[in-house]
């Protein structure tokens, strides 16, 4: 008994939510989801051009930068720390100096 109650249920919620859908549905004609769908798709477009032409300016700039300052002999980036080679450490290794 307890089953087929919950059987009733599952049906009667089932019809509700399938005859609420296609109202929904009803609402919206084709024609309207595929204007929604094309604006999306050609904004995201616009947006990735847009995003490409600013990473291209970037460039631009920071190309002239190292052009400028290579004609200069001006060190661009001080701030910036290497880690040591590998001569580095092989320098040190036969010397002896990383062992004690």
């Amino acid at each position: 008994m307890k089953r087929w109650l919950v059987v009733i249920a599952g049906v009667a919620v089932g019809v509700v939510v399938a005859r609420r859908m296609s109202r929904v549905a009803r609402t919206y004609p084709p024609s309207s989801l595929a204007a929604a769908g094309r604006d999306s798709v050609f904004g995201l477009l616009g947006n990735v051009k847009d995003f490409i032409v600013d990473i291209r300016e970037g460039m631009a700039e920071r190309e002239a930068e190292i052009q400028t300052a290579f004609a200069e002999g001006v060190a661009l980036d001080d701030e910036l720390h290497y880690p040591p080679s590998d001569e580095d450490s092989y320098d040190q290794h036969s010397t002896g100096a990383a062992h004690r």
